[in-house]
């Protein structure tokens, strides 16, 4: 890998790690804001998924260095340098929840998609540390949707294009259940 080549994939690997820190925040903030009758299904799902992001940041932070680079882990950089607003949902019903995350993970799974391109040939190894990484993130979407699927497949929260909107078509949703 040449220094350029380099250069570009710790900046791409700073905003994942911008992203997975986001995350693991939104989750605790879901975690300590949701309420209702599946409030302790969600409460307990999310911590596992906390403990995952966190192991996924070191990493990733942990390959910016053995690249050469310094990863940025203060709060400030964060909001600096991210391209998306703060998760958008305070408390509210599981439901509501579960339709804003996932949304947050359709939007990380992207963009971790988009830097496994982009590392594809640079660097094989960053690469397969974000592929592990996708297993992960697409494995904790598969616990969320399944909260928000209908039998016959159908995403309650499809169409949406911001948590607001994504919780309150999850809530509309749930409603119309018997």
């Amino acid at each position: 890998m040449t220094g350029a080549q380099g250069g570009e994939v710790i900046a791409l690997l700073r905003g994942r790690l911008h992203a997975l820190n986001d995350l693991a925040l939104t989750l605790k903030h879901i975690h300590w804001n949701v309420v209702g009758p599946h409030f302790i299904a969600v409460h307990e799902m999310l911590d596992p998924q906390v403990d995952s992001v966190r192991e996924m940041i070191d990493k990733t932070a942990e390959r910016i260095s053995t690249l050469g680079g310094s990863p940025p882990g203060t709060p400030g950089v964060l909001v600096a340098e991210r391209g998306w607003e703060d998760y958008a949902v305070g408390r509210a019903e599981s439901i509501e929840h579960l339709g804003a995350l996932d949304l947050v993970y359709t939007g990380i799974i992207e963009d971790h998609r988009k830097a496994v391109r982009a590392t594809d040939e640079p660097d094989p190894i960053t690469q397969d540390l974000l592929i592990e990484q996708l297993r992960e993130l697409e494995l904790f979407q598969w616990f969320v949707r399944a909260h928000l699927e209908s039998a016959g497949g159908t995403l309650s929260t499809a169409g949406a294009d911001t948590e607001r909107d994504a919780a309150e078509r999850a809530a509309r949703q749930a409603k119309k259940q018997p």
